[in-house]
């Protein structure tokens, strides 16, 4: 065994190993600090994991925004109930109006209620939601996914040239008249129960959308979770074993530099 002073080779391997030790100690520390087991030598973890964290950002505001949509139509449905109403009651008056037993005083007192009812529907059709219409026809064209994929729903119209608005200028005053408005009345009602198979049919679709859009935020953070989330067991485990080698190297490091002192013996 030769005995050197000026090249000390185990002093500078168990120097060498024990700083492997100590940064993986380190980077284990690290990791069970903040969570998270990425790390700037990770380049490809860190740059999926940000792309997942987008995705799962712009899937919540698809979600805020398909919410906000389902909101809209569940609001032009209570309307659309209320429209029911009053058309049911308008139906009721035309025919009540067609009575001939009536003197067209009684008729003037049904058209006072026709008319008014009938206001009310136009009233109706000024609604809106957030400053956005809800009855001018036009539908909404949702973000249903994370590229901002549209659905567009069906819109409503209440408004101008509707069969609604045909309802405006009749009156139940008299039988013939009546029997006109009970038509239009009729129409509108067929109308009203397609505008409500439209809006119901909506609010299903968007609800699906909803759903699905839960279930896949759900699987990104967890695949986002497993490239970026450490597993406390598994590194505590780590810890315990580089935290034993960085203690067992030091104490090796401090023989190891013990050793060309063995030299001065020979020398003595």
């Amino acid at each position: 065994m030769s005995v050197i002073i000026n090249t000390n080779t185990a002093s500078a391997f168990t120097a060498r190993t024990l700083g492997e030790s100590t940064s993986a100690l380190q980077r284990s520390l690290a990791r069970l600090s903040s969570g998270s087991k990425l790390s700037a030598d990770d380049a490809a973890g860190s740059a999926g994991s940000m792309r997942f964290d987008a995705q799962t950002n712009r899937l919540a505001a698809a979600k805020h925004n398909v919410g906000n949509a389902i909101s809209f139509n569940q609001t032009q449905d209570g309307f659309l109930s209320r429209v029911g109403k009053a058309l049911d009651r308008m139906s009721e008056l035309a025919t009540l109006a067609q009575d001939e037993t009536k003197t067209d005083t009684d008729r003037t007192l049904y058209n006072k209620e026709f008319q008014t009812l009938d206001d009310y529907i136009v009233d109706i059709a000024k609604k809106d939601f957030n400053g956005v219409s809800l009855f001018n026809g036009s539908g909404l064209n949702v973000t249903t996914d994370s590229d901002a994929t549209k659905f567009s729903s069906t819109g409503v119209n209440l408004a101008a040239g509707s069969d609604y608005t045909a309802l405006n200028a009749k009156t139940v005053s008299t039988t013939t008249a009546a029997a006109a408005a009970l038509t239009a009345v009729k129409t509108a009602i067929n109308t009203l129960a397609s505008d409500k198979a439209s809006v119901g049919s909506n609010i299903s679709r968007l609800e699906h959308t909803s759903s699905q859009l839960s279930v896949l935020k759900d699987n990104i953070s967890a695949a986002n979770s497993r490239i970026k989330d450490v597993d406390i067991a598994e590194e505590s485990t780590t810890y315990a074993k580089q935290n034993i080698l960085v203690q067992s190297g030091t104490a090796m490091l401090a023989q190891a530099n013990m050793l060309p002192q063995s030299a001065l013996r020979l020398l003595g």
